[in-house]
């Protein structure tokens, strides 16, 4: 008997999809591309499936996790800006009962204060900051050893 195993969702929220062109001294110049290609690989080598979305839109970030909630094992999350201000993606996960990890291409608690607030970390099991495209395989690396267990 097989059993199908629901995907690990990677979701991307603004200004993602510039990833590799929009202030590589900060964000570097890996595309958004390289990061699925790399995730997709990762979480292959365990046996498992992504679904990688990217959107400049909080709402439909939102529908996303709401998706993940019924259709996915877990989640990865870069909400980019809404981070720091997004109430209703904060709900979303809380709603979504799933594992999940934060990431962020840069040390956000380096950048500006605005930044240090995040209203994801509150339902994230893990935050990954700093780390770069890298912190997106680390993410997944927890995540399977997480549903593993």
């Amino acid at each position: 008997m097989t059993t199908t195993r629901r995907p690990i969702y990677v979701l991307n929220g603004p200004n993602l999809n510039l990833l590799g062109t929009r202030r590589p001294e900060v964000y570097g110049t890996t595309t958004l591309a390289d990061v699925e290609e790399a995730v997709r690989a990762r979480a292959a080598a365990g046996g498992w499936e992504v679904e990688f979305r990217q959107t400049n839109h909080e709402g439909v970030l939102v529908d996303q996790i709401h998706e993940a909630r019924t259709a996915g094992a877990a989640i990865v999350i870069n909400p980019a800006a809404y981070t720091h201000t997004s109430i209703a993606i904060h709900d979303a996960l809380e709603a979504a009962e799933l594992p999940v990890v934060e990431v962020h291409l840069s040390n956000v608690h380096r950048r500006e204060p605005f930044r240090h607030t995040s209203y994801v970390s509150l339902q994230a099991d893990a935050v990954i900051a700093g780390a770069g495209a890298l912190g997106y395989e680390l993410a997944v690396e927890h995540l399977l050893r997480t549903l593993e267990s």
